[in-house]
């Protein structure tokens, strides 16, 4: 071998990285959320995040990304999450149909489990913790397209909630969102009976609720917050000393459901660059979407919507993979 071709290929190997990145790496860390600072329920600051690089983010360092941030659902905290998504698999098929992208997904937990991306005393302010805190930390820290224009929204459940509420009160952060399986977006309703229950209940009976018992307990510590209370889960039940409830709770929970609140953000709505929705035939949300969507339809929202066959849960991994990062690649600001 000539001493020529031989410093050329020293060159070259030292060029490549040492750890060169050939497939979307997801990386576990964490980011401070001063936002949540002082919350009652005691919920951390440092949060825990999931991000995904995709293939070659090493070996080019002059190159910035388009971000797609997805919330995840109630109950489960994000790594218990991530391991029913495996989000690495859709940036790296994105990034094989030629459209690479940074995914992000937060933790939303709290001491209750979820705390539904809203802001009160009681959980803290977890809408302020994406908007604000996210953004800016992974702005800082990761090589990304810091405008509007190349930021999306998803999320499932809990986290389709979360995106329809920052999209609507968080204007001018994210230009494209994608909301799955939504939860809570018709107007709950707090009855006396509930409202006794909740009152009722021990830190031993929270800690061992299930998902059904614990949902509604953990909507009301987020949207009907009191810091005053004498009860451990400082939340205002309403329950009043002749057994009946306190409207003003029902009116809480309606002031932070998005059927009611589409036409106080239409300019928001109308705003967006892109808007869609999914859900299966055989979700149990299906009625509180199709209401929602009656009312964006009644208001002139413009969204793209796919009822798909499946329940809750169990087609999200596949559609994140095959229609959420498909739909961004198309809407967001790669360059």
């Amino acid at each position: 071998m000539s001493k020529a071709v031989f410093a050329a290929l020293a060159a070259l190997l030292l060029a490549v990285p040492a750890h060169a990145q050939d497939s979307a790496r997801v990386t576990r860390t964490t980011f401070e959320a001063p936002s949540l600072a002082g919350n009652l329920e005691g919920n951390s600051t440092t949060r825990d995040v999931f991000v995904v690089t995709p293939p070659g983010y090493d070996e080019h360092p002059d190159r910035r990304y388009p971000v797609v941030y997805f919330l995840h659902g109630y109950w489960m905290p994000a790594p218990v999450q991530q391991e029913a998504f495996h989000l690495e698999e859709a940036v790296q098929a994105a990034s094989e149909a030629g459209h690479d992208i940074i995914m992000v997904m937060p933790d939303g937990f709290s001491r209750l489990r979820g705390g539904f991306y809203s802001s009160g005393p009681t959980v803290g302010d977890y809408e302020g913790m994406v908007a604000d805190d996210l953004v800016g930390w992974v702005d800082a820290h990761y090589r990304t397209l810091a405008r509007p224009a190349s930021r999306g929204l998803a999320g499932h459940s809990m986290g389709g909630y979360g995106t329809i509420r920052l999209a609507m009160r968080r204007p001018g952060i994210f230009s494209s969102i994608y909301m799955m399986s939504a939860c809570c977006l018709p107007p709950m309703e707090m009855t006396a009976e509930q409202a006794r229950t909740i009152a009722g209940l021990t830190e031993e009976q929270v800690a061992n609720a299930g998902f059904g018992e614990l949902a509604g307990v953990s909507t009301l510590a987020t949207w009907s917050p009191d810091p005053a209370a004498d009860n451990f889960l400082h939340v205002d039940t309403g329950l009043r000393e002749d057994g009946t409830i306190d409207p003003l709770v029902n009116q809480r929970l309606a002031a932070n459901a998005p059927v009611v609140l589409v036409p106080q953000y239409l300019p928001q709505l109308n705003a967006l660059h892109a808007f869609a929705m999914d859900i299966g035939d055989q979700d149990f949300l299906l009625d509180g979407n199709a209401q929602f969507r009656r009312e964006l339809d009644r208001f002139g929202v413009h969204y793209q919507f796919e009822l798909y066959q499946g329940d809750h849960g169990n087609r999200i991994r596949e559609r994140i993979r095959t229609k959420v990062l498909p739909f961004f690649a198309e809407n967001l600001d790669a360059q």
